[in-house]
């Protein structure tokens, strides 16, 4: 068994050292998933063969030595060498291949059910999201607003909150399910969504807008027009650049995307009826952004959670806590 432990963990820190150098793509749910199943067969085995075999030996040792002193006391012999605590304590002591694998289930298991059911954390890794998010934001996304969905296959079980506009949403990248986003909701099933001239329209009516001075804009080193948008029940910050107005055509070379027939391109933008299911997603650094309007909707299946928290950003705590 300790021979089969070395090879799990040789082949743990292989997967995870071609991750990280990026010769292929993780799947840190999947991971989290094996790993409790993995530790949960080492615990069960720990708990109904490992210690009780242990046990049995233990309890072995304490009767043949307790049968030896008994004979050698019959014979007059009062004094015995050995000590047979510290060799229990020995036969009983859990090897550290059970040690590293039945002894980290209950930490894993606890971490696989908050991070699958309940919350689980984000790094921000872009300025998409600026003024609302930045750089190195360490977020916290809520589970379970939008539903209960099965770890690793992401089926809903059970119904929660609807989608909001509004809402800053984490959801798997429709081009690569193995990458998750995080950007603004700005329109729902059934409504028609478009982004003129830099602007918002929602069913026909421009979204709120109040200027709100410059902002610095660290990834282009300028100053940025920031407004106070509304799209839905509260405010946020978002930033746009005259200068950067994306240019969209017919031609086009981006797609094509599942219902890319639902969307109309001129060089003033897009225009496009969100389908049943389905979720039009901006980010809040409008000409710092991929978002739908390059590469689609978002289906609800993508879905990951609802973001709401900085928790920590290292290098301005200032940075933690809640976001519109």
């Amino acid at each position: 068994m300790s021979a089969l432990t070395g090879i799990l963990y040789a082949a743990l820190i292989a997967y995870l050292g071609g991750w990280y150098t990026g010769y292929w793509s993780g799947n840190f749910a999947l991971l989290l998933f094996i790993l409790t199943a993995v530790t949960l067969a080492y615990w069960l085995a720990e708990r109904f063969h490992f210690a009780p075999a242990r046990q049995r030996a233990a309890a072995s040792l304490t009767e043949a030595d307790a049968q030896r002193r008994a004979a050698l006391a019959a014979q007059g012999i009062a004094r015995v060498d050995g000590d047979v605590a510290s060799a229990r304590e020995s036969v009983l002591r859990q090897p550290w291949w059970l040690d590293w694998t039945a002894g980290l289930f209950p930490v894993i298991l606890i971490v696989f059910l908050l991070r699958s059911f309940l919350f689980e954390p984000f790094k921000i890794p872009s300025g998409s999201m600026v003024p609302t998010l930045l750089v190195g934001d360490l977020i916290l996304v809520n589970k379970f607003h939008y539903g209960v969905r099965l770890p690793v296959i992401n089926k809903k079980i059970i119904s929660n909150n609807e989608v909001q506009r509004g809402d800053v949403m984490v959801f798997r990248y429709p081009e690569d399910t193995s990458l998750d986003f995080i950007k603004r909701v700005a329109a729902i099933p059934g409504d028609e969504v478009a982004y003129l001239n830099q602007k918002v329209y929602i069913n026909g009516k421009p979204a709120e807008l109040q200027p709100q001075g410059d902002y610095y804009d660290e990834d282009s080193l300028a100053y940025r027009p920031r407004f106070l948008e509304k799209l839905g029940a509260k405010d946020h910050q978002i930033l746009v650049d005259p200068k950067r107005q994306p240019l969209f055509r017919a031609d086009r070379r981006d797609g094509p995307f599942p219902y890319q027939d639902h969307c109309k391109y001129s060089p003033e933008g897009v225009t496009c009826k969100v389908p049943a299911g389905h979720y039009f997603m901006l980010g809040d650094n409008r000409d710092n952004s991929r978002d739908s309007r390059f590469w689609g909707f978002v289906p609800d299946e993508n879905i990951v959670g609802k973001a709401f928290f900085v928790w920590m950003n290292f290098g301005n705590l200032k940075r933690i806590g809640g976001f519109n």
